[in-house]
């Protein structure tokens, strides 16, 4: 086979680069990914009780980018929807992000009050505080409210997810849940926010459909590059596989879903609950909530994180740490070497935890950069 392009990974990142390789340049691209759906971690099907549901966990799409929003409504409608989230402290279902309305759910009415009170005074309302910012700023019963929020809501969250204390990773993480002072449920604040209308698996076929875009699916690109001839790469793959581990093994997490349908029309009030606490899950999802489709049945998952090993699960997120990102440069280094050859692009490539929204938008920079000029 002879194409132009070899693209490895169908997942937000290879398809965006895919699509606009043979839409914009016609030229004719291989899409090659090891597993045996598109998608990447943005996957959805219906199961055998045809509830639809995301395989590896609930995305929610959301941006503030003009950009991306406007590229991907071209493969699709949206189902407009904000996404909340509760979690169990004290078996109580508490909104989080951590805001006013969290005070009132834990906390007697007075003390909530005063405790909102003085919030407000010392950041202002609407305002997103870190909750690292949090602790450092806050004294006397805002103190006892940092602490408290830190230990319940992201402490033993966070420990669980990454097996590591907030303070060991990269201030990104705890800055991606604050608390927002102010009476908002929604997750996200973005200016978009919704799902694709008939799930995200239609929307990637729709990217993928052109006449010039080749898939193989359920294939190890390293099994077939003999067979393939093409003038350039893109690897959305971990960086680190591609140069067989050269400089030692990038640290990430992963994911393990376990999934149960149940007789009810829904089982929880929202699509996700953590349990920073209870349980060895940190969390479960239900996309009723989010597709908003119809049924007497509902199926939730269970979320447990895990370890990621190399050949034995799936690596989900680069752990943001320092030495991680020392380690990842030597890597980088590498991929510098033969960047005339192949382009590295994408969550595990970069080796940057992004959102779904920001691989778009990095995969069309970088075809306008790198690719839409010079090919």
């Amino acid at each position: 086979m002879k194409v132009d392009w070899l693209i490895i990974g169908s997942g937000f990142t290879g398809a965006t680069l895919a699509e606009r390789i043979a839409t914009q340049l016609g030229q004719k691209v291989l899409v090659v990914d090891k597993r045996d759906h598109i998608g990447g971690n943005s996957y959805d099907c219906f199961d055998e009780h045809g509830i639809l549901i995301h395989k590896y966990g609930s995305h929610t799409f959301h941006t503030n980018s003009d950009m991306v929003w406007n590229y991907l409504s071209q493969f699709t409608q949206w189902r407009p929807y904000f996404h909340e989230v509760r979690t169990v402290i004290d078996g109580k279902m508490v909104p989080v992000p951590f805001n006013l309305n969290s005070l009132h759910v834990l906390f007697p009415k007075n003390f909530a009050e005063k405790l909102e009170e003085l919030l407000i005074q010392h950041f202002g309302f609407g305002v997103k505080v870190p909750i690292l910012k949090l602790r450092e700023a806050a004294s006397g019963e805002l103190s006892f409210l940092a602490d408290y929020i830190y230990q319940n809501v992201f402490y033993k969250y966070t420990l669980k997810h990454w097996e590591l204390d907030p303070e060991q990773l990269d201030r990104s993480v705890t800055g991606r849940v604050p608390v927002i002072i102010s009476r908002d449920n929604r997750y996200f604040q973005d200016k978009y926010q919704g799902l694709p209308k008939h799930g995200y698996t239609r929307m990637f076929n729709r990217m993928l459909g052109h006449p010039n875009i080749k898939l193989m699916l359920n294939t190890d690109y390293r099994e077939v590059m003999n067979q393939i001839k093409y003038k350039r790469m893109i690897y959305t793959g971990p960086i680190d596989e591609y140069f067989n581990y050269v400089h030692g093994t990038l640290p990430y997490r992963t994911l393990q879903f376990e999934f149960e349908t149940l007789d009810q029309e829904y089982h929880q009030e929202v699509g996700t609950v953590n349990y920073p606490f209870e349980y060895d899950y940190t969390r479960v999802l239900e996309q009723k909530h989010l597709t908003g489709q119809i049924s007497s049945k509902t199926t939730i998952s269970y979320v447990y994180p895990q370890k990621y090993e190399p050949g034995v699960n799936e690596p989900y997120y680069p752990i943001p740490r320092n030495e991680n990102r020392e380690l990842y440069k030597l890597y980088q280094a590498e991929a510098d070497k033969i960047k005339d050859k192949v382009l590295f692009a994408g969550r595990l490539a970069d080796y940057r935890y992004y959102n779904m929204d920001q691989a778009v938008a990095r995969a069309l920079t970088l075809f306008k950069s790198e690719i839409g000029l010079k090919s």
